[in-house]
Formats: structure tokens, C-alpha cells, sequence
């Protein structure tokens, strides 16, 4: 795997993936940044996020449940260490909709974070992660 990051402007940065992918991050104005795009700390919600979605989505489907939709909401608490903050408690929400058997979607949810999602995997190690969830 590899990511190419280049400086765009002061600290407004373009990542590529291997693929052709392309994302924007930045600082805040305080550092100087234009505020274009994701702070990195904010693209480690994004990933633990979209990583369990994927597991969850692929779960449910072999499942054969009705997913219409999913929509996942990211809350990340930090807390400083030494020089720099880390993630100390993470909450993540899962929104779905479908006709979805409740215990399939809390079956899939706990095996993504507990089992399958290598970035809740590696960010468990400084953080408590929680997650809830409502079917519409």
C-alpha cells in the first residue's frame, strides 16, 4: 500500500492511493491552513468509520438483509499527551435503512469492530470504542 501526499499551498495537502484516489487535507487557520480539507486526526474518524461500513454492508449482504441505505456519524474525544493528542474515546452511530432483522445489524456491527476492521482494531489500542444505532 502507498499513499502520495503533495503540498498544494502552506499546509493544504492532496493524498493519492495507488488507484487514483485523491483526498484533501489541511490544518486549521491557526497553523497557517486554508480549512480546505481534513484535518489528519479527522480522517482517522473517516476511516474507522467507512472501514466498519464496508464490513457492515458486506455482512448484511450475505445475510440477504434489505439494506437500503447507511449512513455512519463519527465522534472522536482527544486527549493530550506529552507534545501531541490522541483519541481517547470514539462513538461511532450507525443509521440504517431497510427492512433489516435487528439482531442481523447488531451481529454485523460487532463482528466489523470486533473481528474485521483493521483500523477500529489498531485504534482500540488508546481508544474506548463505542457505537449505537437506529434502523429507519
Amino acid at each position: 500500500m502507498k499513499i502520495t501526499i503533495d503540498q498544494l499551498d502552506s499546509t493544504h495537502m492532496e493524498a493519492a492511493n495507488e488507484e487514483g484516489g485523491l483526498l484533501r487535507m489541511d490544518g486549521s487557520t491557526s497553523i497557517g491552513g486554508l480549512e480546505g480539507g481534513f484535518s489528519p486526526m479527522q480522517l482517522l474518524l473517516a476511516g474507522v468509520g467507512g472501514c466498519s461500513a464496508i464490513d457492515i454492508i458486506g455482512i448484511l449482504k450475505k445475510q440477504r438483509q434489505d439494506l437500503e441505505d447507511l449512513s455512519v456519524e463519527v465522534e472522536g474525544e482527544r486527549e493530550s499527551v506529552d507534545e501531541y493528542s490522541e483519541f481517547t474515546k470514539i462513538h461511532i452511530k450507525y443509521i440504517f435503512a431497510g427492512d433489516l432483522d435487528e439482531s442481523k445489524v447488531e451481529r454485523a456491527i460487532n463482528l466489523s469492530l470486533d473481528k474485521y476492521c483493521s483500523v477500529s482494531k489498531t485504534l482500540e489500542k488508546t481508544s474506548e470504542i463505542t457505537h449505537s444505532y437506529e434502523i429507519k
